[in-house]
C-alpha cells in the first residue's frame, strides 16, 4: 500500500503541474488582435509603391474639386471636409475590426486641422500649385527632423548614409527657397492695377440671374474680401508663411501616433489602426474651430452651399490618400514612404497650376518650378535611399 500511496501522489503531483504550466501559458501569452486586413508582412513593396503613388496623386489634387466654388472665408468648407474624413476613418476602423482607440493620437488630428484651416487663405493669395510646393517642402522638412533627431520622444533614426541624408534635405530646403520665388496669376490682380480685383469680375453677370429675381433673392454686391485688398508683394508674403506653419504642422501630425508606438507597450504597429483615432481629433477640432467662428459672427456664419459636395469629395480624396500613405509606411518603410509622398504632390499641385488653372505662367515661373521640383526629386531620392 505505501508503494500504491506514492505512485498514485507522483502522478497527482505530475497532473497538478501538467495543469498550472497549461493555464499559465495561457493566461500569460500575449493575444494577437485579430482584424480583417493582412499583417504588415504580408503586404508586398509594390503595393507599397502603387499605395504611395495614390497618395501623392490625391494629396495633389484633393483641392481640385473645390478650386472653381466660392469657400468664402473656408470655415464651413473646412468643417465638411472633416466630417468626410472622419467617415472614411470610420470605414476603415470597421475594416480593421476595430483596434484599441489611442486618445493621444487625436492630438495629430488637432495639429492637421489647425494647419489646414490656413488653405483657403494660401490658395486665395499665392494659389494651388505654389501653396502645395510649399507646405509641401516644409512638411518634409518637419517630418524628417522630428524623426532624425528623435524630437517630442520619438526614437532618433540615425540612417546608415548620414552625409547622404544631409545632402538630400539640403536639397529639399534649396527646393523651399527656389517655389517662394513662383509668381502665381493669383497674387497679380486681373487688371494689372494694385491687386484689387474688379468689381464686379469679368465672370460675374452684369444683371441678375433669372432664377434669383423669380426666387426673390436679395440681389447685392459682395465687396472684396480682406485678401483682395492687399497688394500683390503683400499677398505673397501671407501666403508663403502660412503655407510655412501649415507645412510644419503637417511634419508633425504623425509625430503623436509615432509616439505610441515606440513608447507604448503592446501597441500595434500598423498605422492603419490609429486611422480613425487621428481622423476623430481631426473633426473635433475642427468642430471647435467651427463653433468659435459661429460665435465670432454672431450666429451668422458664412455657408456655401454649392460648395458642399466638392468638399465632401475633397474629404473622401485626401482620407484615401492619407490612409495610402499608412499602408506606404507600412510595405516600404517610412524612410522610403516619406521623402516620395511629401514631395510629390508639389509636382502634381504645379502641374495642375500650370496646365489646367493657368495661375503659374511665363518662362521665368515655368523654368523655375522645373528647378525646384528637379531639387525636390533629387533631395526626397537621396533622402529616401540613406536608410541604406
Amino acid at each position: 500500500m505505501d508503494f500504491l500511496d506514492v505512485i498514485n501522489a507522483t502522478t497527482a503531483a505530475a497532473i497538478n503541474a501538467t495543469t498550472a504550466a497549461a493555464i499559465n501559458a495561457t493566461t500569460t501569452a500575449p493575444v494577437e488582435p485579430t482584424t480583417a486586413a493582412p499583417s504588415p508582412e504580408s503586404i508586398p513593396e509594390l503595393w507599397g509603391f502603387i499605395a504611395a503613388a495614390v497618395a501623392v496623386i490625391l494629396f495633389g489634387s484633393n483641392f481640385v474639386p473645390v478650386k472653381k466654388f466660392e469657400t468664402g472665408d473656408g470655415m464651413f468648407f473646412q468643417w465638411v471636409l472633416c466630417l468626410s474624413i472622419w467617415t472614411v476613418g470610420l470605414v476603415i476602423q470597421c475594416i480593421r475590426n476595430f483596434p484599441p482607440f489611442y486618445p493621444l493620437a487625436m492630438l495629430g488630428g488637432f495639429l492637421w486641422s489647425t494647419g489646414n484651416i490656413t488653405v483657403v487663405p494660401i490658395i486665395k493669395t499665392i494659389g494651388l500649385g505654389k501653396g502645395i510646393l510649399v507646405w509641401g517642402s516644409f512638411n518634409l522638412l518637419a517630418g524628417w527632423t522630428t524623426g532624425r533627431f528623435g524630437l517630442f520622444g520619438l526614437h532618433k533614426e540615425v540612417p546608415a548614409h548620414v552625409v547622404l541624408n544631409y545632402v538630400g534635405m539640403g536639397l529639399c530646403l534649396i527646393s523651399a527657397v527656389v517655389y517662394i520665388f513662383v509668381q502665381s496669376r493669383s497674387e497679380t490682380s486681373v487688371n494689372g492695377n494694385i491687386g484689387v480685383r474688379s468689381f464686379p469680375t469679368e465672370q460675374d453677370p452684369l444683371l441678375p440671374r433669372p432664377s434669383q429675381v423669380e426666387s426673390g433673392v436679395n440681389v447685392q454686391m459682395t465687396p472684396p474680401s480682406r485678401l483682395e485688398v492687399l497688394s500683390p508683394y503683400m499677398r505673397n508674403v501671407l501666403g508663403t508663411l502660412l503655407a510655412i506653419f501649415a507645412g510644419v504642422l503637417y511634419g508633425l501630425n504623425f509625430t503623436p501616433v509615432i509616439y505610441i508606438q515606440d513608447n507604448y507597450e503592446g501597441a500595434s504597429k500598423d498605422g492603419l489602426d490609429y486611422v480613425f483615432a487621428h481622423f476623430s481629433g481631426i473633426l473635433l477640432t475642427s468642430t471647435v474651430y467651427f463653433a468659435l467662428y459661429c460665435m465670432c459672427m454672431k450666429n451668422k456664419p458664412c455657408l456655401y452651399p454649392q460648395a458642399i459636395l466638392p468638399s465632401l469629395l475633397s474629404g473622401v480624396m485626401w482620407a484615401i490618400a492619407d490612409a495610402s500613405w499608412f499602408i506606404a509606411n507600412s510595405a516600404l518603410s517610412e524612410a522610403v514612404s516619406f521623402p516620395i509622398i511629401t514631395s510629390g504632390p508639389g509636382i502634381i499641385g504645379a502641374m495642375w497650376g500650370i496646365l489646367m488653372f493657368k495661375e503659374i505662367q511665363g518662362k521665368r515661373n515655368i523654368l523655375l518650378v522645373i528647378l525646384a521640383a528637379s531639387f525636390t526629386i533629387a533631395g526626397a531620392v537621396l533622402t529616401g535611399f540613406s536608410k541604406g
